[in-house]
């Protein structure tokens, strides 16, 4: 059975390695599901996490040792459920008339969704969590007619100070 597997990578900050990397896996017949990436707290370098599903050890072992041969790679791990925090966010523009706007308000709230745009017609609610809880807003909102989504796949973070890795 196929798992979802999440990457970090710490990459050198240069023009085409997103394209490189993504290729990498598409050569390979790997599917990815998400793929983002932005620059650290060092300009530098940009930090990428790439979801994909895999079936076993083996293949994501050489997944690892493909990528770590890309030269500008200089860091890479697995984020653990358990050891890391993995975030996603999404924007979604909901049509809504008077009367439907404060239910999408509510559920909004109870996931901690904010309303950073209201329309005549429509409202739009920003959220982040995981993905389970964005799928769960999606769910109850369903009724509505969704006009537009957008969203940015999964970013993260190992756990903890133990395993950073420490460039100069």
């Amino acid at each position: 059975m196929e798992q979802k597997r999440t990457l970090s990578l710490l990459v050198d900050n240069t023009p085409g390695l997103l394209s490189r990397v993504a290729g990498l896996f598409s050569r390979r017949g790997y599917n990815i599901e998400t793929i983002t990436a932005g620059v650290t707290a060092d300009s530098r370098y940009t930090r990428m996490t790439v979801v994909l599903y895999c079936s076993d050890e083996m293949i994501l072992e050489q997944i690892k040792k493909q990528l770590a041969k890309l030269v500008d790679v200089r860091d890479i791990k697995e984020l653990k459920p358990d050891e890391s925090v993995r975030r996603e966010l999404m924007l979604v523009k909901i049509r809504v008339n008077e009367n439907e706007r404060r239910n999408v308000i509510a559920i909004s709230d109870v996931f901690r969704g904010r309303i950073v745009d209201v329309g005549q017609e429509s409202l739009i609610v920003e959220l982040t969590g995981n993905q389970s809880k964005l799928e769960g807003f999606l769910n109850l909102v369903q009724g509505y007619e969704i006009l537009e989504l957008a969203r940015t796949g999964v970013t993260g973070l190992s756990r903890g100070a133990h395993d950073v890795r420490y460039l100069d």
